[in-house]
C-alpha cells in the first residue's frame, strides 16, 4: 500500500527544522515588545466576503488562489484566510477594540493560498505581522519600518536586505492615475500579449509586471507622483525624513504597488539583495486608512506589514543541535523505577534528562549518549538504586563522581561546570576506585 503524502505546497516541519523558526519567532517577540505590541490570533476560517472587496475583487489573489468552500448546504461561502490584515481589522471591530486607540497588534499564523509551489512559496505558509490602529500619523509608518530594520539586526541578516517605498496618494489620486495608466496600457495593447487584458481590471499591477514586453510598456506609463497632492507628499516626505534620521537605506520605488487594493499613501517592501527572481520579497506593508470602513466599521486609519516566515528561516544559519546536560542509562532493568524518579528530580532542577529507551548493554548506552552530545551520562544500576545514588560520568573526559539522590542536580552541575569537588569528599580529586568504563 503507498504511504500517503502531503499535498502539494504543504511541508511538515520536523524537529531539526523548527531552532531556527524559533529563533525567528522569539526574535520578533523581543522586537515587538520593545514598541508595545500586544498579539492577537485570529481563526483560520473567515467568510469569503471579508476578503473579497477589501483585496480586491480583480486581483490575483482574490480570483485564483483563495480557498474556498461552502459551510454546508446553504451555508455561508468560508475562505482560509490568505493573509492576516484584514481579519484583525474585523477583530479589532468586533471587539470593540476600535474604542480605545490607538492599538497595536501583532500575530503569526498559518496563511493559505493557491499557488504554483516553488522554493520559499508554499500554499500553506507562515507569517508573522504587525499593525498599529487608529494612528494617522506618518510616525507609525516610519516605526514599523524601524521595526523591521531593527529585527534583520538582531537576526543577522540587514547586510542581505534592501528596503523600497513608495507612496500611493489618496483615493482621488490613485483613481486619477489607474484611468491614465488604462488609457496607456489600451493604446500599448499589442505590443503586450496577455498581460493586456489586466489593463481594464487591474492596470496598477502591471507597473510590477516581469513579463519583458509589458515591463517595457510600464516603464513610459504615467507616474502617479504627477498625481500626488500637498498632502500625500508631506506624509511621505516625514517617513522618509524619519528613515534617513534613523540611518535606514531605502529606495523610492514607484513600480512598487503591493497589489492590494486597500493601500494607500505609504507602502513598502524588503527583499533580497541582489536577487531578481520576482518571488524574492520577504516583508512588505503599507497604509491603508479606509479599509475599516470597507469592513462596515467606522473611520479607523491604521498601517501593517507582514513578513514571510519560510523565506526568512531559510536565510538563518543553522544553530547549533539542542544536546541533553543529561543521558540517563541503566545497568539492570531493576533499577527503572528509580531512575524514572531521579530524571523527574533533575529536571526539577532545570536540567534537561534524556532517557535511554531500547535497552543494550552500557557500552552501548554510553555510545547513544555520545552521539546525542550529552555533557554527562547517568549510571544506575541496582546499587545505585539501593542507595539512592547515581554515577555521573563526565562524557568530555571520563570524570566519574557518585552523588547520593538530594545532592545529585548540583553534583551534574559542577561536572558540567569542570568542578571537581564531590559528593562527601570535597577534596577536588579523581575517585576512580568505583568507575565504570
Amino acid at each position: 500500500m503507498t504511504v500517503i503524502s502531503a499535498i502539494r505546497g504543504a511541508r511538515d516541519l520536523l524537529p531539526g527544522d523548527l531552532p531556527r523558526w524559533r529563533r525567528a519567532e522569539r526574535a520578533a517577540e523581543r522586537c515587538f515588545a520593545l514598541y508595545g505590541y500586544g498579539e492577537i490570533r485570529t481563526p483560520v476560517l473567515e467568510r469569503a466576503e471579508l476578503f473579497a472587496r477589501q483585496l480586491g475583487e480583480h486581483t490575483e489573489l482574490v480570483e485564483k488562489q483563495m480557498y474556498l468552500f461552502a459551510d454546508g448546504d446553504g451555508g455561508d461561502t468560508l475562505a482560509l484566510r490568505p493573509e492576516a490584515t484584514v481579519p484583525t481589522v474585523r477583530a479589532a471591530l468586533q471587539s470593540g477594540m476600535h474604542r480605545n486607540l490607538p492599538a497595536r497588534l501583532w500575530y503569526r499564523g498559518a496563511m493559505f493560498r493557491r499557488e504554483r509551489p516553488q522554493r520559499g512559496r508554499y500554499r500553506q505558509f507562515w507569517q508573522i505581522g504587525a499593525e498599529i490602529l487608529g494612528a494617522q500619523s506618518p510616525s507609525a509608518d516610519a516605526e514599523q519600518i524601524l521595526l523591521t530594520a531593527r529585527l534583520w539586526r538582531e537576526l543577522g541578516v540587514d547586510g542581505r536586505l534592501r528596503l523600497a517605498v513608495n507612496n500611493l496618494g489618496d483615493g482621488e489620486e490613485r483613481a486619477r492615475h489607474r484611468e491614465k495608466l488604462r488609457e496607456h496600457f489600451r493604446a500599448n495593447a499589442a505590443e503586450m500579449g496577455e498581460d493586456a487584458a489586466r489593463a481594464e481590471t487591474n492596470p496598477l499591477r502591471l507597473l510590477e509586471s516581469r513579463d519583458a514586453k509589458t515591463a517595457a510598456v510600464a516603464r513610459d506609463a504615467p507616474k502617479l507622483s504627477d498625481e500626488l497632492g500637498d498632502a500625500s507628499r508631506k506624509h511621505s516626505d516625514a517617513v522618509c525624513e524619519s528613515l534617513t534620521r534613523a540611518g535606514v537605506a531605502f529606495s523610492q520605488d514607484e513600480t512598487l504597488v503591493r497589489g492590494l487594493d486597500y493601500y494607500n499613501l505609504t507602502v513598502f517592501e524588503w527583499s533580497l539583495a541582489g536577487d531578481d527572481r520576482r518571488q524574492n520579497a520577504l516583508c512588505g506593508g503599507g497604509r491603508y486608512d479606509g479599509l475599516s470602513q470597507q469592513i462596515g466599521g467606522p473611520p479607523m486609519p491604521g498601517c501593517g506589514f507582514a513578513l514571510g516566515l519560510d523565506r526568512l528561516v531559510d536565510l538563518l544559519a543553522e544553530p547549533p543541535r539542542e544536546t541533553p546536560d543529561c543521558f540517563l542509562t541503566l545497568t539492570e532493568e531493576c533499577a527503572r523505577e528509580f531512575a524514572g524518579e531521579l530524571a523527574e528530580h533533575c529536571r526539577d532542577a532545570g536540567l534537561t534528562v534524556w532517557r535511554h529507551i531500547g535497552g543494550g548493554n552500557l557500552a552501548r548506552q554510553l555510545k547513544k549518549a555520545d552521539a546525542a552530545g550529552a555533557k554527562t551520562a547517568l549510571i544506575i544500576g541496582s546499587r545505585e538504586a539501593a542507595a539512592r545514588r547515581v554515577t555521573i560520568k563526565r562524557m568530555s573526559d571520563g570524570d566519574q563522581r557518585e552523588a547520593e539522590f538530594a545532592k545529585a542536580p548540583a553534583q551534574i552541575k559542577a561536572a558540567i561546570a569542570g568542578d571537581g569537588v564531590r559528593d562527601g569528599d570535597g577534596d577536588g580529586g579523581n575517585n576512580n576506585d568505583d568507575s565504570v568504563n
